[in-house]
């Protein structure tokens, strides 16, 4: 794992490819918020928000941080979701192509790292 070793960075995550029914459900969203925070020793600032909409719609959610936040939007009409993790405290990478194959269903995962600050 690469440790970023100064100042805040945000990930920007682009999972293509996943399956829609998936991205449909709030609860799978959750999961994924729970295992990056989990996995990365973040620390939440109350529950998530989580809104579905209606009939095929995803599932857009946000969970503010200690370290700052976590947002995903999920575009299950084209098996895409979007993510970003900001973090003002240094941070191993997260395996996001290995989580979001496994939670998603993901074949393609993206990420762009920002120093930011």
């Amino acid at each position: 794992m690469n440790l970023i070793l100064q100042g805040s960075v945000e990930w920007l995550v682009d999972a293509r490819g996943c399956d829609p029914g998936r991205l449909r459900d709030a609860a799978i969203v959750r999961a994924c918020f729970d295992r990056v925070v989990t996995e990365m020793g973040l620390r939440p600032l109350g529950e998530p928000f989580l809104h579905t909409f209606p009939g095929e719609g995803g599932v857009t959610g946000m969970l503010a941080l200690c370290e700052s936040h976590v947002a995903c939007h999920t575009f299950p009409e084209f098996g895409y979701a979007a993510f970003s993790l900001y973090c003002c405290r240094p941070r191993p990478e997260w395996p996001w192509q290995e989580r979001l194959a496994e939670l998603l269903g993901a074949q393609d995962v993206q990420v762009r790292a920002l120093q930011r600050g």
